[in-house]
């Protein structure tokens, strides 16, 4: 529910006074994407992409890094050659036979849980951001505060199901940090958490926090995921300790890695939109048959982020026609797969300008039309990743909550077509303002905005003639001002808190690598 949505509601007078107009309900906690999916190549081209992403698999291999790792491919069956794993196709078969199809996520409230499957869709606001920046404040290192009120802004908008790793709390030392995120989390929101893979200490840490602040046992905790991580590949064809050590602790103690190559054309991957999908599959299959083999069934979702560099610069470009077209091509190759899958939007300008908005808008599109279900840096994300902006996630929330409107659909039935409300109750040249169905629906009917601005230039003048940034500022602001949060059981934070500080007395858990 957005801000204004909160706060410009009609409320019901008491007494014998005129009845209050209906409020809109908001509810974008459980979407399914409209679009039917865009094919930008044929069966018989998608087919053979993932031939030869097998192939690569089989004859050039992988490097893997971890040596617990490269025992579990042994061990199932791939040829070794010190760090380099050969993958057969019957391993990769296999695992995209026991990986589930269909996921549920197990938030902090049982209305923020979230399927993940081929159809449904969820927003992720920007993530892994080293800097922060609003026109408050300016640019500047990522924070605890930050992280802190970057969580309550996104908890704050029912469009964004499942939480981010936002920006990174760079005052927080490393060997703590993983108790501040896991602790801002729980307190903060009740949606679906991240977890960074950053060794195996850190992981059970965590764990054990989420466990516990969550009431389940270790069972009910290894039966369904209650976080997620995200795992990216080092393009091309490598697999480096820490991702590896975290599909495989994920997938041990059930929980949900997210694997997903970060491909760029021209400079990690082939220039070619469809030699890097290509290699961003095989290193996808890879990932995803090690957790199979560390545990059948694990919950596992396919991802991809494939863009292009700017070939002037070497710098990353998001929002392209390559990337929007590689967009298309992943969601082809998930859904040969039949496994759910995550793609991302983006934006390489460095202010939350023109630029951004259609690089943002031009990913997001690619993404919804080439079915994705979740979609990462829906908002926020600027320079690549350098910098999440306060304004740019309200900008883009707007954006994201006129598309949550789109999946609920339009009814057509009687009181919709309106023959009686509407049609026979306006005379030729007349207007429908007043008509008994405009005057029941119009509190009710249309999205309201919580940026943008649809009064004349005039009225918009006296307001004080700003800018969607400057009045983007005022939502955030009074968001945090507001300091919404879920309620919290005290015995339980009193649980997490001891242990974070039994945990910090010992030295806490340095990441690993």
């Amino acid at each position: 529910m957005t801000l204004r949505e909160n706060t410009g509601r009609r409320r019901t007078r008491r007494g014998g006074g005129p009845k209050a107009a209906p409020e809109r309900n908001v509810n974008y906690r459980n979407l399914r994407n409209p679009f039917p999916p865009m094919e930008v190549f044929s069966s018989d081209q998608i087919a053979a992409m993932h031939e030869t992403s097998l192939r690569t698999l089989e004859e050039l291999g992988m490097k893997v890094l971890l040596p617990e790792a490269v025992e579990v491919f042994r061990k199932g069956g791939a040829r070794v050659v010190d760090q380099m794993v050969y993958i057969g196709r019957d391993m990769v078969d296999a695992a995209l036979a026991t990986a589930p199809k269909s996921i549920t996520g197990r938030a902090g409230a049982r209305d923020r849980d979230i399927l993940l499957e081929l159809g449904s869709l969820v927003f992720q606001p920007g993530a892994g951001a080293p800097h922060a920046t609003d026109l408050a404040r300016g640019r500047r290192p990522g924070s605890a505060r930050d992280f802190r009120e970057y969580t309550t802004l996104c908890h704050h908008f029912d469009v964004f199901q499942m939480m981010s790793p936002s920006v990174e709390p760079q005052d927080v030392p490393t060997h703590l940090r993983h108790f501040f995120t896991t602790e801002t989390q729980l307190t903060l929101t009740d949606k679906f958490p991240f977890v960074f893979a950053r060794g195996t200490p850190q992981a059970m840490d965590c764990f054990e926090m989420l466990r516990d602040f969550r009431g389940v046992t270790d069972d009910g905790f290894a039966a369904a995921p209650h976080c997620y991580t995200i795992i990216n590949t080092n393009s091309p064809r490598t697999l480096d300790i820490p991702m590896a050590q975290g599909l495989i602790d994920f997938a041990r103690n059930g929980q949900l890695s997210i694997v997903t190559p970060f491909t760029l054309m021209g400079a990690m991957a082939p220039i070619t939109v469809a030699g890097a999908i290509t290699l961003s599959h095989a290193e996808a299959l890879a990932a995803i048959t090690l957790t199979q083999l560390v545990k059948p069934g694990a919950p596992v979702c396919y991802g991809t982020f494939t863009s292009n560099v700017d070939m002037k610069s070497g710098a990353p470009a998001f929002g392209t026609s390559a990337h929007f077209q590689a967009s298309l091509a992943a969601g082809q190759l998930a859904r040969f797969t039949g496994l759910p899958w995550r793609s991302a939007a983006g934006s390489a300008s460095n202010v939350n300008d023109v630029q951004a908005a259609n690089e943002n808008q031009m990913g997001l599109w690619g993404c919804l039309m080439g079915g994705a279900t979740v979609i990462i840096h829906a908002a926020g994300w600027l320079e690549g990743g350098l910098s999440v902006s306060y304004e740019k996630i309200i900008t883009d929330v707007e954006v994201l909550n006129m598309i949550a409107e789109l999946c609920a659909g339009k009814q057509a039935g009687v009181d919709e077509i309106g023959f009686d409300t509407a049609l026979s109750a306006v005379e030729p040249s007349g207007h429908f303002f007043a008509a008994p169905q405009t005057m029941a629906r119009y509190n009710t009917e249309f999205y309201q905005p919580i940026v943008h601005d649809y009064a004349n230039f005039g009225t918009w003048t006296e307001r004080g003639a700003q800018d969607a940034n400057q009045r983007a500022t005022k939502v955030w602001q009074d968001i945090l001002a507001a300091d919404a949060r879920p309620s919290v059981d005290g015995e339980r934070l009193e649980t997490l808190q001891n242990f974070i500080a039994k945990r910090t007395a010992e030295g806490g858990a340095p990441p690993e690598s």
